[in-house]
């Protein structure tokens, strides 16, 4: 069984800049028609324009994904393209700091709205119209569909100033099981890749603005170093492949190893 995803159709959230750009060049390249969804229009514009150069098979679509109205709008937008739909990428997410000790300024509403609940109805949506497709069409064998999230090791890693965070991230993961479960009988697979440090949109602009935190998060990797984007878009075409047929359900750590050490150098007692 090959990685093959030739001729699937994919919605790629988040797809304007970091991951989920990295994501859609590498769907595109691997023959996937592709959706690119982002609410950053003017960032969309000009990557889709690029990768339109290189490959015809690349559509975009701006919105807020935090209203109902524009998810219902993308997946319309996606088959008037390209007719049908056979992989959903969720990498859109955001990351703000939290404050638990000052409600009116704390992250958690936004974040939860974001990074879990978007994230929640665009994969209703979308498994939706895959079990249409499939009662529709002749072809009764392998995934009706394939959903893959990406959330992050901060789903059980602990940060003062990351609460809301970790918590949209832990909600993500458990959403990714409970999917899962309930989608199985339809033949549609989620799964989910738990992120650690890597050369993301957000993370660019943080080692800006703290250039020492790069040596401290090479340290805590075991691999010694920050992973590029690229390495997460092929783990997330195995996921979306026939590779992966007999996986649901299953957060993949993709973090060089950072969440097997303890951050203390010291022996458990």
């Amino acid at each position: 069984m090959s990685f093959s995803i030739q001729g699937k159709t994919a919605i790629i959230t988040g797809a304007a800049n970091g991951i989920g750009l990295a994501i859609a060049k590498h769907f595109a390249a691997q023959g996937a028609n592709v959706m690119m969804a982002d609410i950053d229009e003017e960032k969309l514009e000009i990557e889709t324009a690029l990768l339109s150069k290189e490959h015809e098979n690349v559509k975009s679509f701006a919105g807020d994904l935090r209203q109902k109205l524009s998810l219902a709008n993308l997946l319309s937008a996606t088959l008037d393209e390209f007719d049908c739909v056979h992989i959903l990428i969720n990498a859109s997410r955001q990351v703000l700091p939290s404050n638990p000790l000052e409600p009116k300024t704390d992250s958690f509403e936004a974040l939860f709205k974001q990074n879990v609940l978007s994230n929640l109805r665009l994969s209703q949506m979308v498994a939706k119209r895959m079990i249409q497709q499939r009662e529709d069409g002749d072809d009764v064998t392998g995934d009706a569909g394939t959903i893959v999230n990406l959330s992050s090791i901060a789903s059980e890693r602990t940060h003062p100033d990351l609460l809301a965070y970790s918590v949209s991230c832990a909600a993500l993961n458990q959403m990714t099981r409970s999917l899962a479960v309930s989608f199985a009988e339809k033949s549609i697979r989620v799964n989910a890749i738990a992120i650690g440090s890597v050369q993301s949109a957000n993370l660019h602009d943080v080692l800006i603005a703290d250039p020492d935190l790069r040596d401290a998060m090479e340290t805590a990797t075991p691999l010694g170093r920050i992973a590029e984007a690229q390495e997460v878009a092929e783990v997330a075409q195995f996921l979306a492949s026939g590779s992966s047929g007999f996986m649901t359900g299953q957060i993949l750590t993709v973090d060089g190893g950072r969440t097997l050490i303890d951050p203390l150098d010291t022996p458990v007692h």
